[in-house]
């Protein structure tokens, strides 16, 4: 791979051989491993444990709590460390320790050993999200007519780990069913996963660091809308309460998909749905996670207010429902689907809402200010909607709490108008 494949433009005396395709799949296993693996898996995980250990609800939606804690202290570190260190070494850094903490996960069986592990693969599972997103998006940049789909493809990535997951946990817990603490095995397992993924991540990191990176292309805009697009939103600066209705509509998505995704698995457990079935539901939901990258490009090109936030977070609120609602087999792997085939396009829509109203100087501020209030509403989301299954009403009344999390934002981001 040469030097100028990566770093220039191809001339028409030397074609451009990159193979960005498989660049940009191989990048994808890093959100496999940072979202599919490390925060999503313990849901599969939250039932076997909560009856060996004797936990309550809120202690066990505490775990992913801690875990959001930590995504967002990792977030704040990141770009702190991205002007210390390359992307590439983060993204590998971020890799590793990711399997180190998934791996302690199964040697300790108390809850405060537990809890500190959670909050460090949040760490860890911050800093490889986004130093891939950041090489996805510098890979995307040298093709731009195909920049969405390469992003979309890192995206997807995520439901490659949760395919994995769906597909590995139970079978973990099925051979290791005679063990004490049973479940242990299971966080061995995914480590394992990690750790594959990890020697995998070293081809594209290699490549990539070999090329010039630099600062990331500038868009691309078709000459007709350069001087327009460029007045309409030269010297605009991001100010909270410009985005306020927004804002508040992404917080209630992130108190609301995360307390769906802790908790689906247990009420499917307590209404009686077989291993199989469970697999099947959430290997499913891992599939619509991968082909939702391309299913609400044209939504987010369209609408430059609340509109697609809103409609997203209202989507998703039907599928948050619908296990609250009905044992229905058919609608209960509707849920999934819904759920899976739309929750990645909400973190989209705040990036495009962003793109659509600032210039890019104010993107940074404006998507810091959007992730911060996501990991807020993440941190709130399990333990409450865990307190709420410990009370009358179960798991099915939290899963409602979710719903109307999501709907709620839905109404507040309908209200964001176009500045």
């Amino acid at each position: 791979m040469s030097r100028s494949n990566l770093s220039a433009a191809p001339t028409h005396d030397a074609p451009d051989r990159t193979p960005y395709v498989r660049l940009a799949l191989a990048l994808s296993l890093g959100a496999a491993v940072s979202l599919g693996i490390t925060r999503f898996a313990y849901g599969l995980l939250l039932p076997t444990m909560r009856e060996d250990l004797g936990w309550s609800y809120t202690l066990a939606g505490a775990m992913n709590t801690f875990n959001a804690v930590g995504y967002l202290l990792g977030a704040l570190a990141t770009p702190w460390l991205l002007r210390r260190s390359a992307p590439t070494a983060l993204l590998l850094w971020g890799s590793a320790l990711a399997t180190v903490f998934m791996a302690l996960s199964g040697f300790f069986t108390t809850a405060g050993p537990l809890l500190a592990q959670r909050v460090l693969a949040g760490v860890a599972s911050a800093l490889v999200f986004i130093a891939g997103g950041l090489l996805a998006a510098r890979l995307g940049a040298r093709q731009p007519h195909r920049s969405g789909f390469l992003l979309g493809l890192y995206y997807g990535g995520t439901g490659v780990g949760i395919v994995l997951s769906a597909l590995g946990v139970p079978w973990v817990l099925e051979r290791a069913a005679g063990q004490p603490h049973a479940w242990t095995w299971a966080w061995w397992g995914l480590a394992l996963l990690c750790a594959l993924a990890t020697a995998l991540l070293a081809w594209p990191a290699r490549v990539l660091a070999a090329s010039d990176a630099g600062a990331p292309a500038a868009p691309v805009a078709a000459p007709g809308e350069v001087g327009h697009a460029a007045r309409a939103l030269a010297g605009r600066v991001f100010r909270p309460r410009d985005f306020a209705f927004a804002l508040a509509g992404y917080a209630g998505f992130g108190v609301g998909y995360i307390g769906y995704m802790t908790f689906v698995i247990a009420l499917l457990r307590e209404q009686g749905s077989t291993p199989g079935a469970i697999t099947l539901y959430y290997a499913l939901l891992g599939v619509a996670v991968i082909a939702s990258s391309r299913i609400w490009a044209g939504l987010l090109d369209r609408h430059k207010n609340g509109q697609a936030l809103a409609r997203l977070n209202a989507l998703l609120g039907v599928a948050a429902i619908l296990p609250a609602l009905t044992t229905a087999w058919p609608l209960v792997i509707a849920s999934g689907l819904l759920f899976g085939g739309v929750f990645l396009s909400v973190v989209a829509s705040t990036t495009a809402l962003v793109r659509h109203n600032l210039p890019p100087a104010q993107w940074a501020a404006g998507i810091t200010a959007f992730t911060i209030v996501f990991a807020a509403g993440q941190i709130v989301g399990p333990t409450v909607v865990g307190f709420i299954a410990d009370g009358p009403g179960g798991l099915a009344r939290g899963l409602v709490f979710s719903a109307l999390a999501l709907w709620v934002g839905a109404g507040l981001a309908l209200r964001q108008r176009a500045l």
